[in-house]
């Protein structure tokens, strides 16, 4: 016992490795806090230009005065906290080449040590304003982030290319913003013209929460469609494409874009833009993109969008989810997301309203202008519901808790999707307001519907868009404005749930059942083209990309129980040399056998036979009809007179 108390009183005078006398360590002081964002004007207006003419090195050249009270220390930010991304993404790893200057003589500039967005300058004497130069080095591969410069066409982005002085709500400090174009090129943007100068536009002084929100793309083939003549609120959709073919849209395709227009002022019985912009680009070698503005939004599809109509479906619900965001992220916006400026964190509690919402009436306004047919939305809502079905990391994690994923995870890619769960927020949380709709409509007899909330929550301030923010209890009330239920309680049950399987209550309310057959819809087998994959998910656990590589495995699939993980390449396939078609062929004929499937992988360097036990053939989500009377979900993607 002796030898034991000994023992223990060494160890404690020695944790740490420390000796009897020995000054252990402390935490240095911390930085000193950054100025908080006040309310009230910033003095002077920040004059920022962008030579975006280098097209062969993807260089944006940036120059931007900046005018200062006088003399003394001054934080500039470089914009961290981006709208749309809901996370601290803002791309200052592209940030070269930064000089400061007053009166033409150089000045320091010293990064924060504890937030490297942030930049600390001293003003000299005599200094009015300080001139700041950098380069953002766009990425020139898609291995390096998304390509926003080709020989063709740009994308500009205007937090990439500007700082802002700590201490003032963003939409405090005005700038006056000019760009530079390559010859031959025309633009696109919400933001309002000036004045041009050859090449050069320079456009009307704004806010700079709205220059963020006002990105402009340009090209060298480009074209604007008109998608409401004679309407007194201008809406544009401005095509920018890899070649001038690209842009041939027919008559009846543009006519499913103006019917979106209408469709979409249907339902929401509003606007919330003096005019808007779908600034869509059709290439594969720009990257492609999703993100909603609030008079704006950028679209980046597969280069066939027109010209092969028919196969591109799957691409036809991002205009409309793009477009809904006018109203329900932009307008309306969760108390906790809005931010007073671009360094103070965003919470994200409320993504399953602002994008669970909007994926659901994203598919809606697809349908109902036609982007989409009834079967096509249908066989899209089918892959939904099985995706989310299928995913067995329910079981420890919440959906609430994926709206945590754009801070945690930023869209790295993931080993076990299906395990450690993503952004389920968006297309599980549609089916929670699939859910929501068709109970609404069954507890009113039809008389009402989720279209109600629609115009109620986010139709106010008819023709305003300054944001307009809410909190849970403010969703639920409108709910109850609508239909009285306990919808508090239904939503936590959903948001907080743990399964089994996804909730697929608006599937069967709706009059549909998911279901799995052994031959593919044509919106699914679209899907795959697109994408570059094969999906065999609901068969044997796996996600096929290019060259017989892995990109995704299900978590406990028969894929998983033989040992395979992403990046596996599948070599052969029992002793076949391995292609799609053939894999599928061997899954087929396996139903009728006892043998496993045998896969010659390899791994790094290293090959290997694996058995995969499975004789279940080929499995392919649809929604299949039940009951006799007509099924609301017909009703609810039909569209609005």
């Amino acid at each position: 016992m002796r030898l034991t108390a000994l023992f223990w009183a060494f160890a404690v005078a020695t944790a740490g490795g420390a000796v009897r006398g020995q000054t252990m360590p402390q935490p240095a002081p911390p930085a000193p806090e950054i100025e908080a964002p006040r309310d009230i004007p910033y003095p002077g207006t920040i004059r920022l230009s962008v030579d975006a003419t280098d097209l062969p090195h993807g260089i944006f050249s940036v120059r931007e005065t900046i005018p200062v009270a006088g003399p003394g220390p001054i934080t500039l930010l470089y914009p961290k906290w981006l709208p749309g991304n809901h996370s601290p993404t803002g791309p200052i790893d592209k940030l070269a080449g930064l000089t400061i200057t007053a009166n033409g003589a150089p000045v320091t500039w010293r990064r924060d040590p504890a937030d490297v967005y942030a930049f600390h300058v001293d003003t000299p004497a005599g200094a009015s304003g300080l001139d700041v130069a950098f380069q953002f080095l766009s990425a020139v591969s898609m291995r390096e982030g998304r390509v926003m410069m080709t020989p063709d066409m740009l994308s500009l982005q205007w937090n990439t290319v500007a700082f802002y002085p700590a201490g003032y709500f963003s939409r405090q400090v005005m700038f006056e913003p000019r760009v530079t174009i390559p010859d031959g090129f025309s633009l696109a943007s919400a933001l309002e013209t000036a004045s041009t100068m050859g090449n050069a536009t320079i456009f009307k002084p704004t806010p700079f929460n709205t220059l963020v929100d006002s990105p402009l793309i340009a090209g060298r083939y480009f074209h604007r469609f008109d998608l409401d003549p004679g309407a007194p609120t201008r809406v544009s959709l401005d095509v920018v494409a890899d070649r001038p073919e690209l842009l041939a849209a027919s008559d009846p395709e543009l006519a499913t874009h103006r019917a979106l227009v209408q469709q979409a002022r249907k339902l929401y019985a509003s606007h919330h833009y003096d005019h808007y912009d779908f600034l869509l680009s059709i290439s594969d070698r720009m990257g492609g993109i999703g993100l909603e503005h609030h008079q704006s939004s950028e679209d980046g599809v597969a280069p066939k969008y027109f010209t092969d109509w028919d196969k591109m479906a799957p691409e036809r619900d991002l205009l409309p989810h793009e477009h809904t965001h006018s109203w329900n992220g932009k307008f309306r916006r969760a108390a906790d997301l809005w931010t007073p400026n671009f360094n103070v964190p965003m919470r994200d509690s409320l993504l399953w309203v602002y994008e669970g919402q909007t994926q659901y009436w994203g598919y809606v306004l697809a349908a109902r202008a036609g982007l989409l047919t009834r079967q096509e939305a249908l066989d899209a809502i089918a892959g939904v519901a099985a995706t989310y079905d299928h995913r067995v990391g329910r079981e420890w994690r919440d959906l609430e808790d994926t709206t945590n994923d754009p801070i945690i995870g930023m869209r790295r890619p993931l080993s076990w999707r299906s395990w450690q769960r993503s952004e389920d927020y968006y297309s599980e949380g549609q089916l929670v307001w699939l859910d929501a709709d068709t109970l609404i409509r069954q507890l009113s007899g039809g008389k009402r519907s989720l279209d109600d909330f629609a115009k109620t929550f986010f139709g106010v301030d008819d023709g305003s868009f300054v944001t307009r923010t809410y909190t849970f209890e403010d969703v639920v009330a409108a709910l109850n404005g609508v239909q009285s239920y306990d919808w508090a309680s239904f939503l936590h049950a959903r948001l907080k749930g743990h399964g089994p399987g996804a909730p697929l209550d608006g599937l069967a309310r709706g009059g549909y059942r998911l279901v799995y057959s052994d031959t593919q819809s044509p919106y699914l087998k679209n899907t795959e083209t697109i994408r570059k994959i094969t999906d065999l998910s609901y068969s044997i656990g796996v996600i096929i990309g290019k060259d017989g590589i892995l990109s995704d495995v299900a978590w406990d699939g028969p894929a998983f129980k033989a040992g395979l993980t992403a990046d596996t390449q599948i070599i052969a396939v029992n002793g076949n040399t391995y292609d799609a078609d053939g894999l599928k062929d061997a899954i087929t004929a396996a139903h009728r056998a006892a043998a496993p499937l045998q896969l010659l992988v390899k791994d790094n360097d290293t090959y290997r036979t694996v058995s995969i036990d499975y004789h279940d053939g080929l499995r392919y989500p649809y929604l299949e009809r039940v009951g006799s009377v007509a099924p609301s979900l017909d009703a609810i993607l039909q569209p609005r007179p």
